[in-house]
């Protein structure tokens, strides 16, 4: 597992973050979102949104709609587990129809519906660390995305 961690000190540095993340994805790539309440994940999504194409305005939490779907240079598929009760309501959704599109799927709370990712995902872990520095830890679970963990790096470094 490749890892790769950064630390924002302002939105621009997460908007930063978000747009290398979206020029190194690919079509059926997951990524996991954990975070506290307010550490970021809609954020991130965003930066990755605009980096795709899409205008991050648009981008919206889709806590009470689960999940929201934005064409771009890649459809980005942007789910909320935040609400769900269990495992069980996640799978009613379909996640694997996502998860196998050539789309990017993005999930927040993702460590809520760990046991449903697929084999291979991005987890990016978002971490305050103080009034708007943030600790962004990337890791690659699945050795084909390693190479996405060292073009950030590459990028970000």
């Amino acid at each position: 597992m490749r890892q790769f961690r950064f630390l924002s000190q302002s939105e621009d540095d997460t908007r930063r973050f978000g747009r290398a993340l979206a020029d190194s994805l690919s079509g059926g790539t997951t990524v996991a979102l954990i975070g506290t309440l307010g550490a970021g994940k809609t954020r991130l999504v965003q930066a990755v949104a605009s980096g795709l194409g899409v205008p991050a305005d648009c981008v919206i939490s889709p806590t009470f709609v689960l999940c929201q779907e934005y064409p771009g240079r890649l459809t980005l598929y942007h789910m909320d587990t935040y609400r769900l009760k269990d495992e069980d309501e996640f799978l009613q959704l379909g996640p694997e129809e996502y998860f196998e599109s050539d789309g990017v799927t993005m999930i927040e709370w993702a460590d809520r519906v760990e046991a449903c990712l697929p084999e291979e995902y991005l987890e990016v872990r978002i971490e305050p660390a103080g009034d708007s520095a943030r600790e962004i830890l990337m890791t690659a679970v699945g050795a084909r995305l390693d190479t996405v963990v060292d073009a950030i790096r590459h990028e970000l470094e």
